[in-house]
């Protein structure tokens, strides 16, 4: 088996205070999960519906679950009763979804606008101009069973440092432009949600308080 336990030390090691690890454990068996639970790991992160939900039966109920994937409008029926975060909320449309289904169960769910930075077309996300119409339209505020808690962003999959710095100092730059004019009041819209198991330390260093750090932690994905 991978050496979980020694892998999660190595990556917590790194992560100074106020960062939280959101260990992506989809594709990998819920027994190095599991390994990763019994050092103190809380938080992980899954992209499939079916498989999260075979997770979520089997392992510990205190586990906070992110879903961070692309997420359809039509799989946020089976995740809505449980899911404690969802990371990557790319339209309004996904967003009135994910508040009519969380209503029936009465909870509220924590969610992150995900933004479109990377130089690459395939990656999902709101432009900073939608994601600025978005907010200004204000349809959000009167949802009361979903709750903004920050922003999410994934860097383009590059050597380029500098070009993976550049679009972290984007993200957050654009936090803090939305913070002042829309949540300057709200303490829980205090998230940003980028870096991953090959760029986490340059994340760091430009604002992440959740890193979402997979293959350096379980090894390659088991498919």
């Amino acid at each position: 088996m991978y050496d979980v336990a020694k892998n999660l030390h190595e990556v917590l090691d790194q992560l100074p205070k106020g960062v939280r690890l959101v260990a992506i454990s989809k594709f990998h068996p819920k027994e190095y999960l599991s390994a990763a639970y019994a050092e103190g790991q809380r938080i992980f992160g899954e992209s499939h519906e079916q498989e999260l939900a075979k997770k979520v039966a089997d392992l510990p109920k205190d586990i906070e679950w992110h879903f961070i994937g692309h997420l359809q409008t039509n799989k946020v029926k089976y995740i809505a009763p449980y899911i404690s975060m969802i990371e990557a909320v790319d339209s309004l449309k996904l967003l009135k979804e994910i508040n009519k289904q969380a209503a029936k169960h009465d909870r509220v769910v924590k969610v992150l606008l995900e933004l479109h930075i990377a130089a690459e077309e395939t990656k999902y996300g709101l432009t900073l101009d939608a994601c600025r119409a978005l907010l200004e339209e204000g349809e959000w505020r009167s949802m009361e069973h979903v709750q903004i808690c920050g922003l999410m962003m994934m860097a383009s999959n590059t050597d380029d440092t500098e070009q993976i710095a550049c679009e972290f100092d984007t993200a957050a730059r654009f936090f803090d432009e939305v913070k002042a004019k829309y949540f300057a009041d709200d303490d829980a819209f205090c998230e940003r949600s980028w870096g991953m198991s090959h760029d986490y330390p340059i994340a760091i260093q430009h604002g992440a308080t959740l890193v979402r750090v997979g293959t350096a932690i379980f090894g390659p994905r088991i498919y």
